[in-house]
């Protein structure tokens, strides 16, 4: 008897400094490794579905105590694996957001770019609900967009957005002291309003960003110069109106999409539809969204405890972004 007190007791001890360390893995996640599932088909040859799902950010996001990886982790991950898979011809961009940071949105442009000149694999987008400015952005390099009938899409334009507070400051009689280097130091500062010199300059680099977009809107939509005028507007659209603008080349349903990327990789309709993920889903077919159960059944929580990206992501900076 007091042998085996003793053994538990060291095996308690053990436990306590360290040295053993079972791991209790109750939920998906980042650690777990990317696996493909065949949502439909049998011929060779496979069409990828990847998400692209809320705002466009480079930066993790916050989902009651743990983080969940940004959206241009997620893609990338996924375009990164494709890459290595010679039965992969085509990928289908299923986009679901209304866009995001101007410096995210460019990043995952040049990824799919890159990603299309070296391997030659055909891209397709197709649009749900909402793909506005950041995510058109991302839309670009696809050699087919289609959008749904009832899809919200353009907003081809920028937004540099900055908290002020320096009116509160003065209704509770606080101020802030700065000390600095040269005039523009602070330009964009929560706690004043900006000089006619500063709002210049801002203006400017707003100009330029817009410029920018419009121009990759130029290259790969080769739009005439009445619907680039009005395009630049940076109003939203319906389906039919986007296309009559050039921004997409047709409208339709996912189903439809998929058939398109299978057309545009010289597939057979019947070629395999898959998608990566974390962890297997019953019943799993293309209108799920998730690489990883975060939403679905991996969080125990019976309450959303996070705030709305919309609101946690938008700190001072410019954004493509349809600010809703």
């Amino acid at each position: 008897m007091r042998t085996y007190i003793l053994i538990l007791f060291t095996a308690a001890l053990l436990f306590l400094n360290g040295c053993v360390s079972p791991q209790i893995k109750l939920f998906t996640d980042t650690s777990d490794p990317l696996q493909e599932f065949t949502l439909e088909g049998e011929e060779k040859g496979k069409v990828l579905v990847i998400p692209v799902n809320g705002f466009i950010s480079d930066a993790p996001g916050t989902q009651f105590f743990r983080s969940k990886p940004s959206v241009v982790r997620t893609v990338v991950s996924q375009l990164r694996k494709a890459e290595k898979d010679d039965e992969i011809r085509a990928v289908l961009l299923k986009i679901n957001s209304a866009g995001g940071t101007v410096t995210a949105s460019d990043l995952l442009y040049h990824e799919i770019m890159a990603f299309k000149k070296r391997t030659g694999i055909k891209i397709a987008a197709v649009m749900m609900d909402i793909a506005t400015s950041g995510a058109y952005y991302i839309s670009l390099p696809a050699d087919f967009i289609m959008a749904h009938p009832t899809t919200i899409t353009g907003s081809v334009g920028i937004l540099f957005i900055r908290p002020r507070l320096n009116s509160l400051m003065e209704k509770i009689g606080l101020d802030v002291e700065i000390n600095k280097s040269g005039r523009n130091k602070d330009m964009g500062s929560l706690f004043r309003k900006p000089t006619e010199e500063e709002a210049e300059i801002l203006a400017h680099m707003v100009d330029e960003l817009k410029e920018r977009f419009l121009n990759l809107v130029k290259v790969h939509r080769k739009v005439d110069q009445n619907a680039l005028s009005r395009i630049s507007t940076a109003r939203v659209c319906l389906a039919r109106e986007a296309q009559q603008l050039g921004l997409i080349d047709n409208i339709g349903y996912l189903s439809d999409a998929v058939l398109k990327a299978k057309s545009l990789a010289g597939l057979a309709p019947d070629a395999k539809v898959v998608v990566y993920r974390r962890t297997e889903y019953p019943d799993d077919n293309i209108y799920n969204t998730s690489v990883m159960n975060y939403n679905d059944g991996g969080n125990f929580s019976l309450i959303k405890m996070a705030l709305p990206e919309a609101i946690t992501n938008l700190r001072t900076g410019f954004y493509y972004l349809w600010n809703r």
